[in-house]
């Protein structure tokens, strides 16, 4: 069984049986687990995880660390085990105590700069060990959480720390430069940093222990082998249902939609999108975007991960101000001027690519795609794939 407390207070009980049993032991709203979970109802049930608490559970990476030591300490493994030994760990304005791990103490003392100047495999392989039983993260890439002295030196934050292997070379200088540009557009990104040798992009965590955190996938009913599942449209009814700043707030997701397609990033699926909230559940609001990649640089002919339209193609400026339209409720010269934005922000970052490869020579090859993939979008036409040109020019360059 794991106890939830909010603040010092117990509130709820989840147990696994032959299903999933979230029970509420004190009938008040602002005691509400979530946005997904409002203490509203005695008992929530689910046949497998309750679609928030699998928002928890590490996948790719990650998992497989965790299959080998808890299968080994338990003899199996599944993903009620799985969150009774995270959940203790987890730091957010939710608390959870279990019997299967005790409360990290973490008391080494890490410094994010000595981090950003030692970026070796050995640097990640120990911040893993540290901070095992913390990582309460998805994702598939190579990553763990770090509790870090900031770079004023005046606390401690939480941050992840991500790394790449062969499979998508320099993916920190791809997620970084991609990031800065969709920050560019107006967009509130997490404070980001590269590395001194280029291996990990560190990124402070937005949320906190007055700060709730929600992905659209849980608010979706989903989980996570669901998350390519769904549509652009689906995920902005669930942002429209739940933030407290309707125009505002949609202007920022329409530019991010616009953003993710000019810049080909195929991986936006519903673990990508989330909602912040205020302790009291009085304020509602986009989190500041994350895991922003431009994944045609790997894969040349990747598809949005979610449907537009009825369709995963890359669209034009046309298609997707009639989404602003209609899905983000926009009137027309708005979604207009938000657009023009969000292409002077491509320029502006195809620019600053340049100028990083013209210092990095290592990153050429993946930057000239990336600029190649960008360029596509300035013609402001639909592309259903990238062109075969540039595919084979793209393989060439591989096999050099």
């Amino acid at each position: 069984m794991i106890k939830i407390f909010h603040k010092k207070d117990l509130i709820a009980t989840f147990k696994k049986d032959n299903e999933s049993i979230l029970e509420y032991v004190k009938d008040d709203i602002k005691n509400s687990i979530s946005l997904s979970l409002p203490n509203t109802q005695k008992f929530y049930l689910c046949k497998n995880m309750i679609p928030y608490f699998d928002s928890f559970l590490p996948e790719g990476y990650l998992f497989e660390i965790f299959k080998n030591y808890l299968t080994k300490e338990y003899g199996y493994i599944d993903d009620f085990l799985l969150l009774k030994f995270l959940a203790p760990n987890i730091e957010s304005r939710i608390n959870y105590k279990t019997t299967e791990s005790k409360l990290s103490k973490n008391s080494i003392s890490l410094d994010i700069e000595n981090i950003l100047q030692n970026d070796t495999k050995d640097t990640f392989v120990n911040l893993l060990k540290i901070f095992f039983d913390k990582n309460s993260i998805s994702g598939v890439q190579p990553k763990t959480i770090a509790i870090l002295k900031d770079k004023e030196k005046l606390n401690y934050k939480n941050y992840i720390v991500k790394t790449w292997g062969d499979e998508f070379i320099y993916l920190a200088e791809n997620e970084y430069l991609t990031m800065k540009t969709v920050e560019l557009a107006g967009v509130k990104i997490p404070n980001i940093y590269l590395s001194k040798n280029k291996n990990f992009l560190i990124i402070e965590r937005f949320d906190s222990v007055d700060i709730g955190f929600e992905e659209i996938i849980s608010l979706m009913d989903k989980t996570k082998i669901q998350k390519y599942s769904g549509s652009y449209e689906q995920v902005s009814k669930v942002i429209y249902r739940y933030i407290s700043e309707p125009i505002s707030q949609m202007q920022i997701f329409f530019k991010l939609i616009v953003m993710n397609f000019l810049l080909k990033n195929a991986d936006a699926h519903l673990k990508n999108f989330g909602l912040i909230y205020s302790d009291d559940f009085a304020h509602i609001q986009l989190s500041p975007a994350y895991d922003i990649v431009t994944t045609t640089a790997y894969i040349f002919n990747d598809k949005p991960a979610l449907m537009l339209d009825g369709k995963r193609i890359w669209y034009g400026r046309d298609k997707l101000l009639e989404f602003g339209i209609k899905n983000c409720y926009l009137k027309e010269k708005d979604a207009q001027k938000l657009f023009d934005e969000c292409i002077e922000a491509v320029k502006l970052g195809i620019d600053m690519v340049q100028k990083y490869i013209s210092k990095n020579s290592h990153f050429e090859t993946i930057g000239r795609r990336m600029i190649d993939s960008w360029k596509l979008s300035l013609d402001l036409k639909t592309h259903k794939e990238i062109p075969l040109e540039l595919t084979r020019t793209w393989n060439q360059n591989k096999r050099a």
